[in-house]
């Protein structure tokens, strides 16, 4: 069982309330390395297609949460790491329980486990009224500024996502030019007419986005560095931020990587929207408010957050997948899609116009600072026209950070590094069988 390598073993589509023995197995070795006794566990959730699992275990030491991490070990290890950061900055994020050796995780399968407390109650904000928006967007905010200065692990694959902006958006250009031309040769399946009327409009969207940010402040704004930036969640929404104690919880930081914050609020707004099917600009610029109460957004970051949003974000996300099956995917659900798309389409320019309007102003706030849906702070007035003193104030604490962060790095004792080294040579050892 030692020697069990964790492979995916279903489809996206495979029930993911079952799992193999061998990794149930794995999970009894994985917890009998912590100092607790388990009384009972219930698998909440799984990724067959990936090879991750999500368990809630009940121990004499309260309810806990054992998870799968099931990315590479050195990926996992980064956002360990953050967990643990964030945890220490005072977040919202679960904490780590150690392992009886004293190491935040345990490696069973060629993955990495961990062991989280786990919270209790929590619950999903309102999809259907303006507040509960607000409140997933100020816990966001708040996740966003404690996770600045993180410096990862001895060890850790680095998560970058900041310099590929234009990466990503030439990748969407290509992609749409893709769709025209599976639009054509498929010209029987029930999409493909709708399809083909639309690739126009779409590709010259994401053509103009990419000019707008070729001249915008993007590259003077991502120079300033990981540091200055933090981290950003890159799954963020309804189920990995949730009501809890004291405020918004967010949970599931397995992705967590270097990042523009605004990149995660723009995902949660353009997909709201989405679900509704309407933009409206009402709840667009409340989300960004709530948003600029944790974690304030200058002039130049808004710049970049709407020139993202106006990238054809949700037309891709929705179309993407036809390129791996024609034939099958170009249905009549997909038919049904693209119209309710067009249509709120239609009501998305004028929206991002207005919303453009407040890119060189205040955003007055009212009401909001969420503890539980209950203001608990003063009204305050967020000032975007920052200065020479404030930038300073920034920069010393980004030092102070980095500085602290250095610290923790440099006490990982010669015995992780060593473990560490193992780790790797392991890999590289599975890694060439598979090949």
């Amino acid at each position: 069982m030692i020697d069990y390598i964790i492979q995916p073993w279903g489809t996206a589509e495979h029930d993911s309330e079952s799992i193999p023995p061998e990794i149930e197995e794995l999970a009894k070795h994985v917890m009998a390395r912590y100092d607790m006794k388990v009384k009972s566990m219930l698998l909440i959730t799984s990724k067959p297609d990936k090879g991750g699992a999500i368990w809630k275990i009940e121990t004499n030491k309260g309810p806990r949460s054992l998870k799968i991490l099931h990315r590479l070990p050195t990926r996992s290890l980064f956002s360990i790491g953050a967990q643990e950061y964030l945890v220490n900055q005072g977040a919202r994020v679960p904490k780590l329980i150690p392992s009886k050796t004293g190491q935040n995780y345990v490696e069973a399968g060629g993955k990495l486990w961990i062991v989280t407390e786990w919270i209790e109650p929590l619950i999903q904000t309102s999809k259907i009224d303006v507040e509960g928006a607000e409140a997933l967007c100020y816990g966001l905010g708040e996740f966003h500024r404690h996770s600045r200065g993180y410096v990862p692990p001895f060890g850790a694959k680095h998560a970058n996502r900041l310099h590929r902006y234009p990466q990503t958006y030439r990748k969407i250009i290509t992609k749409i030019g893709w769709f025209r031309v599976l639009a054509k040769t498929y010209f029987d399946q029930p999409a493909s007419k709708t399809l083909l009327s639309m690739v126009d409009v779409y590709e010259q969207q994401a053509i103009a986005a990419l000019e707008k940010l070729e001249h915008s402040p993007y590259a003077s704004l991502v120079s300033k560095g990981e540091l200055h930036w933090g981290l950003v969640h890159q799954d963020y929404g309804w189920s990995n931020g949730q009501q809890g104690p004291g405020g918004i919880w967010v949970i599931d930081l397995d992705g967590v990587a270097y990042d523009l914050p605004i990149r995660d609020l723009r995902k949660l707004i353009t997909s709201t929207m989405d679900d509704m099917g309407v933009w409206d600009v009402n709840w667009m610029r409340r989300m960004i408010e709530a948003y600029h109460q944790a974690n304030p957004i200058d002039p130049d970051l808004f710049e970049i957050l709407l020139i993202d949003m106006s990238l054809p974000n949700e037309f891709y996300k929705h179309v993407k997948e036809i390129v791996y099956s024609p034939t099958t995917l170009l249905n009549q659900e997909l038919e049904t899609l693209l119209q309710r798309l067009e249509k709120s389409d239609a009501t998305k320019w004028p929206a991002l116009q207005e919303l453009g309007k407040n890119s060189k102003i205040r955003i007055i706030t009212k009401k909001r600072y969420y503890s539980n849906n209950i203001p608990v702070k003063k009204e305050i007035v967020p000032d975007w026209n920052t200065d020479k003193k404030t930038d300073r104030k920034e920069r010393s604490l980004d030092r102070k950070l980095a500085k602290k962060e250095r610290k923790r790095v440099r006490e990982i004792d010669k015995k992780e590094r060593k473990r560490i080294r193992e780790t790797n040579r392991q890999n590289r050892k599975i890694k060439k069988k598979g090949e």
